[in-house]
């Protein structure tokens, strides 16, 4: 598939996006199912566990101390915000090899966390990383999504410069 040709990138784009949703609720759907809310299992040593934990904030928690009256215009303002820069990185991404699977990622990964908030006002993690008494916050399949969405356009965009 060449770069940015059109119907066949959308159609890539679109059908990454969609496996990241899919894969995002329905893993969103087994810990709900599985756990209770701050239950979880350590999976690989003291390093990874599962746990399901409810984020009120935004990244990383950021204001999720604040009333739902307060996010709200907060989350209105970011969501316009989210789409200029979702434009800014198809455009980008269309001039990369793979720009479909970072569009993908990234919309998959966005659609993933919005359904959580219109659904519940929150967004739903599950993945829990320790190193030592060093702890990341919890994240899930569609922050992955997102992360590794962006990363790959940097580093595109960083080699396409350096080409």
């Amino acid at each position: 598939m060449s770069r940015g040709d059109g119907s066949g990138w959308a159609r890539q784009a679109w059908a990454t996006g969609v496996a990241v949703l899919v894969a995002d609720q329905l893993s969103k759907w087994l810990i709900q199912r599985s756990f209770l809310i701050g239950e979880g299992r350590w999976i690989i040593g003291r390093f990874f566990k599962l746990v399901y934990v409810r984020n009120p904030g935004v990244a990383f928690g950021l204001f999720a101390d604040l009333s739902y009256q307060w996010r709200l215009p907060f989350f209105l303002a970011t969501a316009v915000v989210a789409v200029v820069i979702l434009r800014r990185i198809i455009s980008d991404a269309r001039n990369l090899p793979a720009g479909w699977l970072v569009t993908g990622l990234v919309l998959g990964g966005a659609a993933g966390n919005l359904v959580d908030r219109l659904r519940w006002g929150e967004v739903v993690d599950f993945l829990d990383v320790w190193f030592g008494p060093y702890h990341y916050p919890t994240f899930n399949i569609a922050d992955s999504a997102i992360t590794i969405g962006v990363g790959l356009l940097l580093w595109g965009l960083w080699r396409i410069k350096e080409a």
